[in-house]
């Protein structure tokens, strides 16, 4: 069994082209090895444009149907192959369409052999006549009951029907690494989704505010992790307790501030730990003025305490988008389970909606920042999830 995929934003890298279609044959093999058996192909390879997996026997097309969940692919279709030649191909064509139901049928050829004596509109026209032949359908080039491929590649003829999507984007591991802040609810999942599908490899940070919550909110984080993690081989979770630090705020800081304050701290220490891990930035879930915490006065209040940049791929997405991308990508149903979510603990009543910089900088002063933050992160708990 044959399975081409096609990508499609790789083939505008230029000369870099083939580090993003190294990338990408890498993670489909790592997808296949971990998800299905290290022996299930025989080797994945780049043909002129495209990827070529040759699936050895003994497993079903179901098994490969993963394929579409690796960013960089864009879609892809069991296939047969053939010679190149155009009698092989018209029987090789008609011998798949045999065995279905269709009244109407298109043929669309491509190919990157220039030398075949027939370009891809005589391709169309020879083997659509050979098929009215043998069925007697007719060819709708608009609206087909069927549509059968050919693609004429180094020397061989792809055959398929049935195209599959992929999530398309650029393989992750090829623009970099990040951190994500991850909370357990809807947003934050989406974000990392959006990161991946960039090429981004993703690295998770969760604020936790055990004892005074339950793990349910740890135990939600690592099963969005594993969930995620479809998306890419593997990723680290940083579990960082935040009590110890909202105590603070809440003894010697005005109430209004709260949630700006822990959030400052929050990006503080998830700094710390990019820097340290050599992740370029850092990725959050917040889409602008969903929440309090989330105007542009704000945003802007919370950014201002660090300097690594922060990307918000939410910012300009209603709730109801979030949550439709959250559905589709199967984080959803476990975002929506209940925990105590660290920010929730001593919530003010009349949270500030725009923080002005010098009263923050006049609450900071009454707590200490540096000893607080190395406590976080000397407390962190690290785990490798694949």
């Amino acid at each position: 069994m044959i399975i081409v995929c096609h990508y499609d934003e790789i083939a505008l890298k230029g000369k870099n082209r083939l580090f993003f279609e190294r990338v990408l044959i890498e993670n489909i093999k790592n997808k296949l090895s971990r998800e299905i058996s290290p022996d299930c192909f025989e080797y994945v390879k780049r043909i002129s444009g495209r990827i070529i997996i040759k699936a050895r026997s003994g497993f079903n097309q179901g098994d490969f149907l993963i394929i579409g969940e690796v960013p960089g692919v864009t879609g892809f279709a069991f296939a047969q192959e053939e010679i190149v030649d155009i009698e092989k191909i018209q029987e090789a064509c008609w011998k798949m369409l045999a065995v279905k139901e269709f009244e109407t049928f298109r043929v669309t050829a491509s190919r990157s052999e220039k030398n075949f004596f027939l370009n891809s509109t005589g391709i169309n026209r020879e083997v659509g006549a050979f098929i009215v032949k043998k069925s007697g359908k007719k060819v709708r080039l608009k609206g087909s009951d069927i549509e059968i491929f050919i693609e004429l590649v180094n020397n061989r003829a792809f055959i398929y029907t049935d195209v599959f999507d992929g999530m398309g984007g650029l393989p992750v591991g090829s623009a970099g690494r990040a951190l994500v802040l991850l909370s357990g609810g809807i947003d934050s999942p989406v974000a990392a989704y959006f990161a991946l599908k960039r090429g981004v490899k993703v690295d998770f940070i969760h604020f936790h505010s055990m004892p005074y919550t339950s793990q349910a909110s740890n135990d939600k984080v690592v099963e969005l992790v594993r969930v995620l993690n479809k998306f890419q081989n593997k990723a680290t979770i940083f579990m960082v307790p935040l009590a110890r630090i909202q105590k603070e705020v809440v003894l010697k800081c005005p109430e209004k501030l709260r949630i700006i304050l822990y959030r400052r701290m929050m990006f503080r220490i998830a700094e710390a730990v990019a820097k340290k891990n050599r992740q370029a930035v850092i990725y959050t879930g917040e889409a602008v003025s969903q929440v309090a915490s989330q105007t542009l006065e704000n945003i802007c209040a919370v950014n201002e305490a660090i300097r690594i940049p922060v990307l918000r791929p939410l910012a300009g997405f209603n709730k109801l988008e979030i949550i439709k991308k959250a559905q589709e990508i199967g984080t959803y149903s476990i975002s929506i389970l209940p925990h105590e979510d660290c920010c929730t603990r001593f919530m003010p009543k009349n949270p500030e909606t725009k923080g002005k910089i010098n009263e923050i900088f006049e609450a900071e002063k009454k707590i200490d920042i540096v000893d607080l933050v190395c406590k976080a992160l000397n407390e962190t708990e690290i785990f490798g999830l694949k």
